[in-house]
C-alpha cells in the first residue's frame, strides 16, 4: 500500500469515528436548565445543579394525550418528547415520538438527517417503509407489537391504509434533535420558493401543476 493510500484510509477512519448522532454524554445526566440567566450558547441545553435533580425531571405523561389529527392536510399528529417537557432527556442522544394516524391518514415520505427510527405498532395496522440510495424500497405492514426500524437520514413514511379506524405508533430516534424535513413541503413550499421551472423539470410536471400542488400543500 503506498504513502498516499495509506493516509487517505487513516483520514477515513479518523473521520468515520467522529461521526455520531449526539456527542457522548460526560457525566451520569444533565437535566436541562430552561431558563438560563444571560446570553448561553451551547450544543443542547445547559445544566441545572445534578443535587436538585428529581424523579419528575424524568419522568413525562405527554405522549399520553391523543393529538389532533383533523388540522392536518396528511391526517397525522406527532407528539415529541423534549427537554422542555422532558427535562432529564437532555444530553442522552435520543427523542421518543407519538405517532397518530386519522384513517386514511399518512405520514408522507420525510427523513431525519441526524438520526435512525425505531417504529413500534400500538393500535390499528400502519404500512411503512424507507428508500435506499440504490433507489430499493422496504415496506412491511405492522400490526400491534411489530416493529421496524428506519436508517439514518433514509427518506421513510407510514401510512394507515384503514378507512374506518385511527392508528398509533411510537418511534424512538437516536438523536435529541432528529431534525426533520417532509419532502412535498420542502420541494414545494419552501421560503423563497423554488423557481417552477426547476420542480417541473425536477419531477416531470407542468407549470400549473406545480401551482396547484404548491397551492394544496398551502405553499
Amino acid at each position: 500500500m503506498g504513502n498516499n493510500s495509506l493516509f487517505l484510509h487513516l483520514l477515513l477512519a479518523l473521520l468515520l469515528g467522529h461521526v455520531k448522532p449526539d456527542p457522548d454524554p460526560l457525566q451520569d445526566y444533565c437535566v436541562a436548565d430552561n431558563k438560563p440567566k444571560g446570553s448561553f450558547f451551547t450544543n443542547g441545553k445547559p445544566c441545572i445543579d445534578p443535587n436538585l435533580a428529581s424523579p419528575s425531571h424524568f419522568c413525562t405523561s405527554v405522549l399520553s394525550k391523543p393529538g389532533n389529527t383533523k388540522g392536518n392536510v396528511f391526517g397525522f399528529n406527532v407528539t415529541l418528547t423534549n427537554t422542555v417537557n422532558l427535562p432529564g432527556l437532555n444530553t442522552l442522544g435520543l427523542t421518543l415520538a407519538r405517532v397518530d394516524l386519522s384513517e386514511n391518514g399518512i405520514v408522507p415520505p420525510h427523513s431525519h438527517p441526524r438520526a435512525s427510527e425505531v417504529t413500534i405498532c400500538l393500535k390499528g395496522s400502519i404500512l411503512v417503509g424507507f428508500v435506499d440510495t440504490s433507489n430499493r424500497l422496504f415496506s412491511q405492514k405492522l400490526l400491534p407489537g411489530d416493529s421496524f426500524v428506519f436508517p439514518k437520514a433514509l427518506i421513510h413514511f407510514l401510512y394507515n391504509p384503514d378507512l374506518n379506524s385511527p392508528a398509533l405508533a411510537l418511534s424512538g430516534l437516536s438523536s435529541q434533535n432528529p431534525g426533520l424535513q417532509l419532502v412535498a413541503l420542502a420541494s414545494f413550499t419552501s421560503k423563497p420558493s423554488i423557481p417552477d421551472q426547476i420542480l417541473a423539470k425536477a419531477f416531470q410536471i407542468t407549470g400549473q401543476d406545480v401551482s396547484r400542488i404548491r397551492k394544496n400543500l398551502g405553499g
